[in-house]
């Protein structure tokens, strides 16, 4: 499974993988699991993706976000594992948080827009469980934060 080449089929780049912005590690790996901090959405321009979602009409743009977050989620996986991706054996969960008003309940289209990637991206290996929560703010006023638990090969 080439996952960079997939990447290349979808029109995609992985983004470098980001710093931390706290006083926390971007991933641990114990126990044959990588475990990966959540990971907020850059735009292809490198800007954060900000802002609640509150209507329908922001879900594509929270899919948007939730898939440039799934990216960086992917970067950090790479970036822990040496600069390869072959060790992944699976997606086991990913938490989504949205930031949305008490009024929006599309959480989970919305944590679709990392799910389908995951997917596109490992194939059966990248189906998972999932977490979709709404929350009134996330750090940096970003609109969605997603991490991950990843199951490794050779652990």
């Amino acid at each position: 499974m080439d996952i960079e080449a997939r990447l290349g089929q979808l029109g995609l780049t992985l983004p470098q993988a980001a710093a931390p912005v706290a006083a926390y590690v971007p991933a641990v790996e114990a126990g044959g699991l990588l475990h990966i901090s959540g990971q907020l959405p850059f735009d292809e321009a490198g800007q954060l993706m900000r802002g609640r979602l509150d209507g329908a009409d922001d879900v594509a743009r929270g899919q948007e976000a939730a898939k440039r977050c799934a990216l960086m989620l992917v970067a950090q996986i790479k970036a822990a594992l040496g600069g390869s991706l072959d060790r992944v054996e699976r997606i086991v969960k990913l938490g989504a948080f949205i930031a949305s008003g008490p009024e929006f309940t599309d959480q989970p289209k919305v944590a679709n827009g990392a799910s389908e990637l995951m997917v596109a991206l490992f194939g059966e290996a990248g189906k998972h469980v999932r977490s979709a929560v709404g929350v009134p703010v996330l750090p940096l006023g970003a609109a969605v934060e997603v991490d991950a638990i990843v199951a490794l090969r050779g652990a």
